[in-house]
C-alpha cells in the first residue's frame, strides 16, 4: 500500500518556457496616489519641450508606477504587469531623471512644512530618487546630503560618497603635519591615518551589499 499522497507520487512535469517572474517584494507600503497627493506633485511636472517625445500616456499611472517599483529593490521587469509594460514606464523615468525632475521634488520636500501633502510621499521620492543617481550621479547625491534627506542616498550616509568633504581636505595643514614627523612620530602617523579614512568617506564604497541597500528605508 502506496502511504504518499498523490501529489507526491505523480511525477512534477515542469511546463516548457521560462518560469513566471514574480512581483519583487515590497520594502514599504505602497498604495496608488490620491487626488489630493497627485495635485501636489502637478506643479513640478510641468513638461519641458525635450520630455514630450514618445506617445501620450497617463501621466499618474506612470507615476504609481514609479513608485511601486521605487517601494522595492526589484528591477523594472518585476513591476506586476497591471502598471503597463516596464520598458515603457522605466523610458519615461530616465526622460523624466534626465529633465531634473527629481531634483525639483528633493528641494521642493526640504521646503515643504510638517504636515504637508508631500510629507507623506517622502519615503516613495527619496526612494525613486535613489534609482535617479544611476543616471544623475554625484550631483543627486550632493543635493540629498545638502537637504538632509539621507533616505534619498543609496544606502547608510558613511558608505557613500560625500563630495563636499573633497572641499575640506585642501584646507588641512597636511604640509605642517608632515614636516613634524621627526618631532612627534606619534602624532603625525594618526594624522595620516585620519586623512587616509577621509579620503575613503570622499569616495564612498564600490559596492553596498543589497542587504544593507534593503534595509536601509
Amino acid at each position: 500500500m502506496d502511504l504518499l499522497p498523490p501529489s507526491l507520487r505523480d511525477p512534477y512535469i515542469r511546463p516548457h518556457g521560462p518560469r513566471p517572474r514574480l512581483p519583487a517584494r515590497l520594502l514599504i507600503p505602497h498604495a496608488p496616489l490620491t487626488d489630493e497627493e497627485w495635485h501636489a506633485l502637478l506643479p513640478y511636472l510641468r513638461r519641458r519641450p525635450d520630455t514630450n517625445r514618445g506617445r501620450p500616456c497617463n501621466l499618474r499611472a506612470h507615476f504609481d508606477a514609479f513608485f511601486r517599483v521605487a517601494a522595492t529593490a526589484g528591477a523594472w521587469r518585476e513591476l506586476p504587469e497591471a502598471y503597463g509594460r516596464a520598458d515603457t514606464i522605466s523610458r519615461h523615468f530616465r526622460r523624466l531623471t534626465h529633465a531634473g525632475l527629481w531634483e525639483r521634488l528633493l528641494s521642493a520636500l526640504a521646503l515643504a512644512p510638517k504636515g504637508h501633502v508631500l510629507r507623506r510621499l517622502e519615503g516613495y521620492i527619496c526612494r525613486a530618487a535613489r534609482r535617479a543617481i544611476r543616471l544623475r550621479g554625484l550631483r543627486l547625491i550632493v543635493l540629498a546630503r545638502r537637504l538632509m534627506l539621507l533616505r534619498a542616498l543609496p544606502g547608510p550616509p558613511m558608505m557613500v560618497a560625500d563630495p563636499d568633504l573633497s572641499e575640506i581636505i585642501p584646507r588641512l595643514p597636511i604640509e605642517r603635519r608632515i614636516l613634524a614627523w621627526r618631532r612627534d612620530k606619534g602624532a603625525a602617523l594618526h594624522f595620516v591615518r585620519g586623512l587616509r579614512n577621509l579620503h575613503t568617506l570622499v569616495a564612498g564604497r564600490r559596492y553596498i551589499p543589497r542587504s544593507i541597500r534593503e534595509c536601509w528605508i
